[in-house]
């Protein structure tokens, strides 16, 4: 009987999806994903910048007493702080600079400047600086990654795992300053500062070396660990079995089955690494004199500056959020195509 069921020419076919349903559901999927994401991120931003305004309240003194100069009089500081809005609750002053913030009014600071005009100045040298690290970061972790895959097991596998173990261990600020040492003041390969050109950027580019190796090395640590293991893993695919069964030569093995599926858990590892070049560029800024944002954050908090400060995280929040999203984009689109 079993037979004639599935013998019988009388039987329907199953019906084929109508053309462009599956493309389309995916493209629904994955705008309802990134939607869903959109939200939690901005919740999770707009969480972080009440409590970046919590924060420099409960540090001792305020904007007018920081930014005051010498021989004022208490009057002089009660002026200020009206002026500033510091008597006024922090929760409302945070409300008023949310309410501005989708026009993209950041606030005043402090010293009367607007945040705006100060962010913009300094935030597109971070964001080169931390581009041209992003973009080392990934060249050198995928080149080590996919080098020591090609040899599992052997001594060059394991002292590339060991080299970015120890390397991930090191602060960025420890390994600027020895930088500093061996590649400036010992043979003076490269300055030591930057100079500031009349644009507001590095006066040339071999000032961008030294703080953008900063910041790469301890990431290449991190981003060549979390290649190899996604390499190691899709290594262990049914296809990637099949290909390496079927004579191929490694290197194709690698850069046409293993690569493609490992790209996934490669693009979130660097997606990640975003915030920690951020977070670390303000370290790195201070040290090398580099007119990016780090100076700015860095003079803000010194002068309690609650606007400058939560301006300069809604920007770096963005920033990562975006990355974030393209991270998410290539997982969809390497997974759809899995699917296939």
């Amino acid at each position: 009987m079993a037979g004639q069921l599935t013998s019988d020419p009388i039987a329907p076919a199953a019906a084929p999806p109508a053309p462009g349903t599956r493309p389309a559901r995916a493209s629904g999927l994955f705008l309802a994903r990134v939607g869903s994401a959109l939200l939690k991120r901005t919740a999770l931003l707009a969480l972080l910048l009440a409590l970046v305004f919590v924060a420099v309240e409960l540090l001792p003194g305020d904007a007018a007493d920081a930014t005051s100069e010498r021989g004022e009089s208490a009057a002089d500081l009660a002026a200020r702080r009206e002026l500033l809005g510091l008597n006024r609750p922090v929760l409302e002053r945070f409300w008023d600079w949310m309410t501005g913030l989708p026009t993209g009014d950041l606030g005043i600071s402090a010293r009367g400047e607007k945040v705006t005009d100060l962010v913009s100045a300094a935030f597109p040298n971070t964001l080169l600086l931390g581009g041209v690290a992003l973009l080392l970061t990934a060249v050198l972790s995928l080149a080590l990654g996919c080098w020591a895959a090609l040899r599992p097991g052997g001594r060059l596998d394991r002292a590339v795992s060991g080299s970015a173990t120890a390397v991930l261990a090191l602060p960025e600020f420890v390994v600027a300053v020895a930088l500093v040492l061996v590649l400036s003041l010992w043979t003076g390969w490269l300055p030591a500062v930057t100079l500031t050109g009349a644009d507001g950027s590095p006066a040339s580019w071999d000032m961008l070396v030294l703080p953008a190796l900063a910041l790469t090395i301890p990431q290449v640590g991190w981003n060549t660990m979390i290649v190899r293991a996604a390499l190691a893993d899709e290594a262990r695919a049914p296809h990637v079995e099949t290909a390496v069964l079927d004579g191929l030569p490694p290197h194709r093995v690698l850069t046409h089955h293993v690569l493609p599926g490992a790209l996934p858990a490669i693009a979130t590892g660097l997606a990640t690494s975003t915030g920690m070049l951020l977070g670390g560029a303000v370290v790195v800024e201070t040290i090398f004199n580099y007119p990016g944002i780090g100076s700015v954050l860095a003079s803000a908090v010194t002068d309690r500056d609650s606007p400058v400060i939560a301006g300069v995280t809604a920007l770096s929040g963005a920033v990562i959020t975006a990355v974030l999203l393209l991270a998410d984009l290539v997982r969809t689109v390497v997974t759809g195509r899995g699917r296939r």
